[in-house]
């Protein structure tokens, strides 16, 4: 099939080259993979009386409310809470971005789709209805 030794060893070069590309995307994305599961998004309500912290798909891990929020009626607070938790999710996916340009680029297809996920998933629907 190959008449010539050259174009032999040139597609050789570059099946090689192609496989050592794919290896080394693959321990990118497992990296970066396991990176941003140990992410999380912190934020703090303007007043300080409200702290959200929410793991790495955007679900609430931890809330934190100053005996301040006593003074105020619930609907209040309420709305202090998912405002804060929007903002941490804001700051998962400002990390997650971070991520995923340091180790795949910002052009890359799969960092595309991975950070199009992640504002699918953290950002709000203007429609939802909230507290």
């Amino acid at each position: 099939m190959w008449t010539d030794e050259a174009a032999l060893d040139a597609a050789e070069r570059r099946l090689d080259k192609w496989e050592s590309d794919l290896a080394e995307r693959a321990e990118r994305a497992k990296s970066l993979s396991a990176r941003v599961q140990a992410l999380t998004g912190i934020a703090t309500s303007a007043d300080r009386s409200v702290t959200v912290t929410v793991d790495a798909t955007g679900a609430l891990s931890d809330l934190r409310l100053d005996e301040r929020t006593r003074r105020h009626p619930a609907a209040h607070t309420a709305r202090l809470i998912l405002e804060t938790t929007d903002a941490a999710r804001a700051d998962l996916l400002r990390q997650v971005t971070d991520a995923t340009a340091g180790a795949l680029g910002r052009d890359d297809p799969t960092s595309r789709a991975v950070l199009e996920s992640y504002h699918t998933r953290l950002r709000p629907d203007p429609g939802e209805a909230r507290a």
